[in-house]
């Protein structure tokens, strides 16, 4: 699949790239070093190149993978993962549920695996569609 990336990037018109691989995660770390990619465009580039590689995996015939563009999607995990943390101490605080703002599957997956651990909170995604989010409310002992 690295190759197929390479390839992929080259018709983008990326000209300075490095591809790290880690096949426990079957992620691809890629690093570009280009004006083109702007932390405003990350999220557009990273969905829909993820979408193109799908693609090619499954015709290939491979497991699916995921892709990275200079760390945005782990620095994302971080942020998300702080903010189901500090979500979760508002809710013990105040004893009132916590509304998340909507996040994507992925996303809702970080927090109710992050806060899965605590037993003073549990957690619940509502809402449809684009609209989907995760409350977070205090569980009395």
């Amino acid at each position: 699949m690295e190759e197929d990336i390479r390839k992929i990037m080259e018709l983008l018109c990326f000209k300075n790239f490095d591809i790290e691989v880690d096949d426990g995660r079957r992620l691809f770390s890629i690093h570009v070093a280009d004006e083109f990619v702007s932390k405003e465009k990350l999220p557009k580039l990273i969905s829909d190149l993820n979408k193109i590689i799908r693609l090619v995996a499954k015709k290939k015939g491979s497991e699916p993978i995921v892709i990275d563009i200079n760390n945005y999607r782990r620095e994302r995990e971080n942020i998300i993962i702080e903010l189901a943390r500090a979500a979760a101490r508002q809710a013990v605080v105040t004893k009132a549920p916590v509304h998340l703002p909507a996040m994507n599957a992925y996303e809702r997956r970080l927090i109710h695996a992050e806060l899965s651990a605590r037993p003073d909170v549990k957690t619940e995604s509502i809402g449809e569609g684009k609209e989907r989010r995760v409350v977070i409310t205090f569980i009395e002992e």
